[in-house]
């Protein structure tokens, strides 16, 4: 098969080309470099069945010719981090929205397989223990920022789903946990490279808020496996699954592991929201998923520990302290 990836040279993207290419499938990959990197794509960047676009999907003049070439569409372009969602809600809300709309009517105009990428924060204010995919979403006020990249994906999905009732578009979308793994920046925001990086340096970690928030991290590596499920599954068209592992842990007590598996003499420093992003930042107590319905479709379940996750973190985090990467 032929695979358009946009935010191919990101961190999901990245581990999903390698895994396509690995495979004998060819992959086309277009990013615009912004919070991907070559880097990322080290690994495949000669090889032949990969073709590396630089340009921006809000713009590239050929999104409708790039996606008539190919079968399928796996749409991860977007803007990525907390921190950069509440400093620029503008940009956020552009690319999330107008990109994916780029992306839809293209492949909506020449029936190509689609699955977009979405975010568990679509829950938004839910105080469930596990999130359903059927679940009722509660979305914080439009007066506060936090709440713009929550309601971009948001609408990212109707779009989806519109186009899908009335193109029968082949499309799915997919609402990722905290994703988390080697080549994640913490430039934005992301919480475990920014621990491991700390650890590594003996800095306090720094922990927003109480630190008594939960969430769940599941490893790049199960993400793109099930990913690679759903592909080509024509029952996925019109549905959304959630990605992502169902044991939860405080921000605090990650923290507190991270030093553990480093063997750091790291203290923890606690940063109240205002300090670190704006006044009036809300976030969600828990989020965790419910994984039953691709765990019904398909059979995944994440195969890798949270001790086995922060490892991985920390030793790629030491390779780039050391320069090795």
């Amino acid at each position: 098969m032929r695979f358009l990836i946009t935010g191919g040279a990101g961190f999901i993207g990245s581990f999903l080309t390698e895994s396509l290419i690995a495979d004998g499938h060819f992959v086309t990959v277009i990013d615009n470099f912004s919070t991907g990197s070559m880097a990322n794509l080290a690994s495949v960047e000669h090889n032949p069945s990969l073709r590396i676009i630089e340009d921006d999907i809000l713009t590239a003049p050929n999104i409708k010719s790039l996606v008539a070439a190919n079968d399928c569409v796996i749409h991860l372009a977007a803007a990525v981090g907390v921190e950069k969602v509440v400093r620029d809600p503008v940009q956020t809300i552009i690319t999330n929205v107008h990109g994916t709309e780029r992306i839809l009517t293209a492949a909506a105009e020449y029936s190509r397989r689609c699955i977009i990428a979405s975010t568990s924060e679509v829950y938004g204010k839910s105080d469930a223990p596990f999130f359903k995919e059927t679940d009722d979403l509660r979305i914080g006020s439009s007066t506060n920022s936090r709440w713009s990249y929550a309601c971009s994906k948001l609408l990212d999905e109707f779009f989806l789903m519109a186009f899908y009732r009335n193109h029968a578009l082949p499309g799915t979308v997919v609402r990722f946990f905290n994703t988390v793994g080697p080549r994640q920046s913490g430039r934005y925001g992301m919480v475990l490279p920014r621990f491991a990086a700390a650890a590594l340096k003996g800095e306090d970690l720094p922990v927003y808020g109480t630190g008594e928030q939960t969430r769940c991290f599941c490893h790049v590596k199960d993400v793109v496996r099930a990913l690679r499920l759903l592909i080509n599954d024509d029952r996925t068209y019109g549905k959304i699954y959630n990605i992502g592992t169902t044991r939860r842990i405080s921000i605090e007590n990650l923290a507190k592991l991270v030093i553990e598996r480093a063997s750091s003499p790291s203290g923890i420093k606690k940063i109240p929201y205002d300090q670190a992003y704006e006044p009036g930042f809300e976030d969600m107590l828990n989020r965790a998923p419910d994984c039953s319905a691709l765990h019904t479709l398909t059979g995944w379940e994440p195969e890798i520990s949270l001790e086995e996750i922060i490892d991985d973190v920390t030793t790629y985090a030491k390779a780039k302290l050391d320069g090795r990467i």
